[in-house]
C-alpha cells in the first residue's frame, strides 16, 4: 500500500492509499480519484507536507556524542477542519445512499430483520436513545450518527 499526497484543481489537499503507483496513474485517468471537499476529478500528486529529516553529523563534525543526534521535523498529522467534515460528509452520503430509510419504524424494522421477518439489509431511519439501547440489549447493533442538517456538512 502507498500513500500520495494530492491536490485538486481548486487547490484542496488530502491523501490517496493505492496498490501502487501505476494503480494511482490507472485510476486517474479513468477520473475515478475526486476531491472529497468538492468532488473535482482534476487530481493530483503533490509533495508531501511530513518531511520527517534524520540526519547524523559526521564525526568530523562534532564528538561521538553528537554524532548520534537525530533532527526531526515536526507536521501536524491530523486533517483541517474542512477534510475532516468533507470525510465525514462521504461517509454519511455512503451510508445513506446504500440503507433502506424507514423513517421513525426503525426499531421496529431493525427487531423484525434481527427475526428474520423481514429481509436482511442496511436500514437508517429515526429512533430515541431508549430505543437504541433496547435494540442493543437484545442483541441488535446499531450506530447512532449525529443529527447533522445537510447544510451543515457543505
Amino acid at each position: 500500500m502507498i500513500i500520495f499526497d494530492l491536490a485538486c484543481d481548486g487547490d484542496h489537499r488530502f491523501e490517496g492509499w493505492f496498490r501502487s503507483a501505476e494503480d494511482f496513474a490507472d485510476q486517474q485517468a479513468r477520473c475515478l480519484i475526486r476531491c472529497p471537499s468538492c468532488d473535482s476529478d482534476e487530481v493530483r500528486r503533490v509533495p508531501s507536507l511530513v518531511s520527517i529529516a534524520a540526519h547524523r553529523s559526521s564525526p568530523a563534525e562534532g564528538s561521538a556524542a553528537s554524532s548520534d543526534k537525530v533532527r526531526l521535523a515536526s507536521v501536524p498529522l491530523l486533517p483541517a477542519a474542512t477534510q475532516v467534515m468533507a470525510m465525514y460528509r462521504q461517509f454519511v452520503q455512503a451510508l445513506l445512499a446504500n440503507s433502506d430509510n424507514v423513517g421513525d419504524a426503525f426499531a421496529t424494522e431493525a427487531r423484525r430483520i434481527h427475526r428474520q421477518e423481514s429481509p436482511e439489509r442496511a436500514i437508517c431511519g429515526n429512533a430515541s436513545e431508549d430505543e437504541c439501547e433496547a435494540l442493543r440489549e437484545e442483541g441488535i447493533p446499531v450506530v447512532r450518527l449525529p443529527d447533522i442538517k445537510g447544510e451543515d456538512l457543505n
